[in-house]
C-alpha cells in the first residue's frame, strides 16, 4: 500500500469518526453543557432572589426594631410620669395629713391650755379665798360672795 492510499483511508475513517461524534456523541454534550449553563443561570438568579429577599427582610427587622425600641421609650417614659405623679400625690396626701395632725395638735394643745388656765383660776381663786379668810380670820362664804368670786376668776 503506498501512503496515498493510506492517506485516503485515515481520511475516510476521520470522516466517519467526525460525522458519528457529530451525530451521536456531541448532541448529549452539547445538551448537557446547556442544561448544566441553565442550572448555573437558575442558581444564580435564585442567589439574587435570595440576596434581595435578605436584603428586604433586614430592612422590615430593623423597622420592627426601631418600631420596639420606639414603643419601650414611650412605656418607660409613660412609666416614669406615672411614677413621678404616684409620689407627688403621695406627697401631696402626706402634706395634707401632716396638716391635719398639726391642726388637731394644736387644737388639742389649746384645749389642754384652756382646761390648765380654768384649773390654775380655780386654784388661785380658792388660794385667794383662803388667803382672805387668814385675813379677815373668819370663814368666807363661798355661796354668798359666789358673785364676788366669779370676777376675781374672770380677772384672772
Amino acid at each position: 500500500m503506498s501512503i496515498n492510499a493510506t492517506l485516503i483511508i485515515q481520511m475516510i475513517v476521520f470522516a466517519i469518526l467526525v460525522g458519528f461524534t457529530m451525530k451521536f456523541v456531541w448532541p448529549p454534550i452539547t445538551a448537557a453543557l446547556d442544561e448544566r449553563a441553565k442550572k448555573i443561570a437558575d442558581g444564580l438568579s435564585a442567589a439574587d432572589m435570595a440576596k434581595s429577599e435578605l436584603a428586604a427582610a433586614n430592612k422590615r427587622v430593623e423597622a420592627q426594631l426601631s418600631a420596639a425600641r420606639d414603643d419601650a421609650a414611650k412605656r418607660l417614659a409613660d412609666a416614669e410620669r406615672l411614677a413621678q405623679q404616684i409620689v407627688e400625690e403621695a406627697k401631696g396626701k402626706a402634706v395634707d395629713e401632716g396638716a391635719k395632725i398639726i391642726a388637731n395638735a394644736k387644737a388639742e394643745a389649746e384645749q389642754e391650755a384652756i382646761k390648765a388656765r380654768e384649773t390654775l383660776r380655780e386654784q388661785v381663786a380658792g388660794l385667794a379665798v383662803k388667803g382672805a379668810e387668814q385675813i379677815l380670820r373668819r370663814e368666807v362664804n363661798a355661796g354668798v360672795h359666789a358673785e364676788l368670786l366669779s370676777r376675781l376668776k374672770a380677772e384672772l
